[in-house]
């Protein structure tokens, strides 16, 4: 899967800032109500959130180690005090990481995988833009996220989809979702969630 010629030069500064504002919107008594991602209330959601910042901050800068080669399965993430202030921070050093040229080069890790820097770069994009839209329905807060990014996004997992029996997707059975849907709505579907998806579903 070659992402490098649509994202070799894609900017994940406004799909970051984004992603910070959704989180910065978010009250501290929706902390425990459940998200589109099973298992994860919205403060698991964010620790994830801060985790793969982090992860794939380092894997931009090919700083490998404990942050870059440990599975998100390892355990459930959670927020601390601070966390606000936290994520904001690491999504804007994630930004900045992945403007450097060097990122989308040669090859670093995430999760324990190995991967291409470009193909990396269009998993970040992918994360940033379906969790948005997780932590937007969990939170009833209105979502447009960045356009590249979404485009980015959408490649990856029609991609994924294409290349398996397209019923499975990255992450999970893809959703299926009528042709002429909005773009988000697509990559929703083929990410294995339900675009219709609410807080009282």
């Amino acid at each position: 899967m070659t992402q490098e010629p649509t994202t070799a030069t894609l900017d994940l500064g406004p799909q970051t800032r984004i992603l910070a504002r959704l989180a910065d919107g978010v009250r501290d008594d929706r902390l425990a109500d459940p998200t589109p991602c099973p298992d994860l209330a919205v403060r698991n959601l964010l620790g994830h959130l801060t985790g793969l910042a982090v992860a794939f901050r380092d894997a931009a800068r090919k700083d490998l180690g404990p942050t870059t080669d440990t599975s998100p399965e390892a355990s459930v993430p959670d927020v601390g005090p601070g966390w606000r202030e936290e994520l904001a921070k690491v999504l804007g050093e994630l930004a900045d990481a992945w403007r450097e040229p060097d990122a989308w080069t040669g090859m670093t890790r995430a999760g324990g995988i190995d991967l291409p820097g470009a193909v990396a770069g269009a998993v970040v994009a992918d994360e940033l833009v379906i969790h948005g839209w997780d932590l937007a329905r969990a939170t009833g807060q209105e979502y447009v996220p960045d356009p590249a990014a979404l485009q980015a996004a959408y490649g990856l997992l029609a991609a994924a989809a294409e290349e398996s029996d397209r019923d499975a997707g990255m992450f999970g059975t893809v959703v299926p979702v009528p042709a002429d849907a909005p773009l988000l709505e697509r990559a929703v579907g083929l990410s294995g969630r339900d675009p219709g998806w609410t807080r009282t579903a």
